[in-house]
Parts: C-alpha cells; sequence; structure tokens
C-alpha cells in the first residue's frame, strides 16, 4: 500500500516521526479525527490519510517552526510516485499540508470539507500540549460539534 510506502520513506528520511509531541502517535490521532469528520461532511479520505502522516514529518523542532507545513507539502512533491491519488486530491494534499500552518480562525474563510477534514483532525488534538480546542479555529461544524 502506497501509504506505508511513504511511512517508511518519512522514517527512513527523518527522526520526527519518533516525536511524543509531533510524531506517529499525534499523526495516527489526526488520521482517526480527520477520518471521522470525513464521514460526516463528505471529505476525501485518502487525502485525509496522507495529510495526517505528511503535515508534521517536515518538522524541524518541536517548537516554532512556521515553515514545516510548506516543507510537507514540498516533501510530498519529491515523492509524487508513491502517493496513490489523482492529480486534484495530490493539489488538496499539498493545500493542506501548506496551510496547516499558517490556517485563520474558523469565522474569517470558508474551505472545502477535506481541507476542513485535515484542519480540525489535527487541531482536536491540540490537547496534547496542553491548550484546549477553540471551536473559532476549527472549519467544520462537525468538529465544532464535538467539543461543545
Amino acid at each position: 500500500m502506497a501509504i506505508d510506502q511513504l511511512l517508511a520513506q518519512i522514517q527512513e528520511d527523518t527522526d520526527i516521526w519518533q516525536s511524543p509531541i509531533h510524531g506517529l502517535a499525534h499523526w495516527e490521532r489526526v488520521k482517526e479525527n480527520g477520518l471521522f469528520i470525513a464521514q460526516h461532511n463528505g471529505a476525501d479520505t485518502a487525502a485525509v490519510e496522507y495529510f495526517s502522516y505528511l503535515h508534521d514529518s517536515q518538522r524541524w523542532n518541536e517548537h516554532e517552526d512556521p515553515q514545516h507545513g510548506p516543507r510537507a507539502a514540498l516533501y510530498a512533491q519529491k515523492h509524487r510516485e508513491i502517493i496513490d491519488l489523482d492529480d486534484d486530491q495530490f493539489g488538496l494534499l499539498q493545500k493542506a499540508c501548506s496551510g496547516h500552518t499558517h490556517i485563520l480562525p474558523s469565522g474569517t474563510t470558508s474551505v472545502n470539507a477535506t481541507l476542513a477534514a485535515c484542519w480540525d483532525g489535527d487541531r482536536l488534538d491540540i490537547g496534547r500540549i496542553g491548550i484546549e480546542v477553540d471551536p473559532n479555529f476549527l472549519f467544520s461544524q462537525f468538529a465544532k460539534d464535538l467539543i461543545t
């Protein structure tokens, strides 16, 4: 399966997957959250799954690293041959990775269902670092309803 190939490539290329904050355990929770949201908002589940493993895979540290999302999008492009998505799905994946570090509060912009599932899947796991989920920074009504 291509997702397994990608995960193996990430594990070969970086150590961040071992991080207790931004590593594999977090990626699995993002996947679970994102796929749950996708069941309710019609998001592309394949793109959500790839996002969950890629979004933090290019972090250089656990703290301030505002370019890790754009780097993840470039990393996806570098390994395009092992990502089993069509061009439209891949474009959404890159947008999701690149944008997850710079997304605005939900009241300021609208996004499609796949981006919402990706970004909300990540945001719903913010409690791992002691921050309470703020519904103003979620994009899907379903995710907002989950926390209220």
